[in-house]
């Protein structure tokens, strides 16, 4: 907002009368902002998109504290801040190439995909950590106003044994529980898809309380990224549309799931 209105940091901070480094601490989040500062600036800035302003304010206030705080310390703050952000979210979408989606992963396969990937190994008490919190996050569809979920997955992803056979079968089982939830949608893109879209790799779209507030993270080796630039966003909505256009009917999703189960 203070590029668009081509303020710099001391031109900012003069608005508040405050020194110019917390202008900059204040952008990235080292630093607590008062909603009435982020309206005091929002009107030095000429927005008039009041929408956008009540929904910064709104974060301001925010205090809250939720419950992956208590792993503070133990995971990666990336981690926390996914949970956060999907969390925060007024719906969510996703495209899955190699994994079932980490919101619907039964505990024995969440610990199965941490058990093989990392190198050097990561420690017991790590992995059932990092298991723990992975199968908490589905806490989301039980707030009095659950985001909407589409989660696009791959077939391939849906073959993919990790635990075994057993443990795939059960978790296959538990995606289709909960694509029967209200609010839990799960289309698979098959591989007869006609053509597939973006790099492959894994894409959370999280919608914020406004379209200018809506985040992409991507999931990587190295820890999440985080995408919000305007442009970031149009494209990577482009490409879920896309996907979605390229998988099955709900109906045929779940008949396709039944099938893999049987084959295992």
């Amino acid at each position: 907002m203070r590029e668009a209105a081509g303020y710099n940091a001391r031109e900012a901070a003069a608005v508040l009368g405050i020194d110019h480094t917390k202008i900059s601490h204040m952008e990235t989040a080292r630093f607590g902002v008062s909603a009435e500062r982020v309206r005091t600036l929002a009107s030095a800035y000429k927005c008039d998109d009041e929408a956008y302003v009540e929904a910064l304010a709104a974060m301001a206030t925010d205090r809250t504290k939720g419950w992956w705080e208590e792993y503070r310390g133990i995971l990666p703050s990336g981690y926390l801040d996914v949970t956060e952000l999907e969390d925060k979210a007024t719906y969510l979408r996703s495209f899955q190439v190699a994994h079932i989606p980490g919101l619907a992963q039964t505990e024995d396969y969440a610990r199965a995909v941490f058990s093989f990937g990392l190198r050097p190994s990561l420690y017991k008490k790590e992995i059932e950590a990092r298991t723990a919190h992975r199968t908490q996050r589905i806490r989301i569809l039980e707030r009095d106003n659950p985001p909407d979920v589409t989660a696009l997955v791959h077939e391939a992803a849906l073959r993919m044994r990790f635990g075994g056979r057993d443990v795939t079968r059960a978790q296959l089982k538990h995606l289709l529980e909960l694509s029967e939830h209200p609010h839990f949608t799960v289309r698979v893109v098959p591989f007869d898809a006609d053509g597939f879209a973006g790099s492959g790799s894994a894409v959370l779209y999280a919608g914020g309380a406004v379209q200018q507030l809506d985040t992409v993270h991507l999931d990587s080796t190295h820890g999440p990224i985080f995408l919000y630039a305007e442009a970031q966003l149009k494209s990577y909505r482009s490409l879920l549309s896309s996907m979605e256009k390229r998988s099955l009917s709900v109906r045929k999703s779940r008949d396709t799931i039944h099938e893999i189960m049987r084959q295992l």
